[in-house]
């Protein structure tokens, strides 16, 4: 089974789902998957698709990079943790050490993005450091 077949569902859920610029390409035995996405929504139902397919991610042989299209520097974002602050980091990464928290449900702005994974941003109150995108929402 090649690259393509094995991951026909998570295209096929790209396409259903309205991402624009959808680019899939093989290299190297590696599928890159590309585009943007039209909310936060369908970045995550992205990935749970993933991992119904490779539930550990260990094949290692899948690239994804989906943006959300409207997570665009300068934008506002709400915090969407589940009830607890979320951490703002020095840096791009859970190893980096924390240096403010943003309040959950607050609004925050989006500086610039590191990666798929950390944004940027700086709260109303001047913190400003790295944070997890998942727990964003685009306002």
């Amino acid at each position: 089974m090649g690259l393509q077949d094995k991951y026909k569902p998570l295209v096929d859920s790209a396409n259903a789902s309205g991402v624009k610029n959808l680019q899939v390409r093989e290299q190297d035995n590696v599928l890159y998957i590309d585009g943007e996405a039209p909310s936060g929504a369908v970045k995550d139902q992205l990935w749970a698709t993933y991992d119904q397919i490779d539930p550990d991610y260990r094949s290692a042989d899948l690239v994804m990079n989906i943006n959300v299209s409207n997570m665009v520097a300068g934008a506002k974002a709400k915090v969407t943790t589940q009830t607890s602050n979320l951490n703002i980091r020095k840096g791009p990464g859970t190893d980096q050490p924390i240096v403010g928290k943003a309040a959950h449900n607050e609004i925050v702005t989006l500086v610039s993005k590191s990666n798929d994974q950390w944004w940027l941003i700086r709260t109303d109150g001047g913190a400003e450091g790295y944070v997890y995108a998942q727990y964003l929402s685009v306002q």
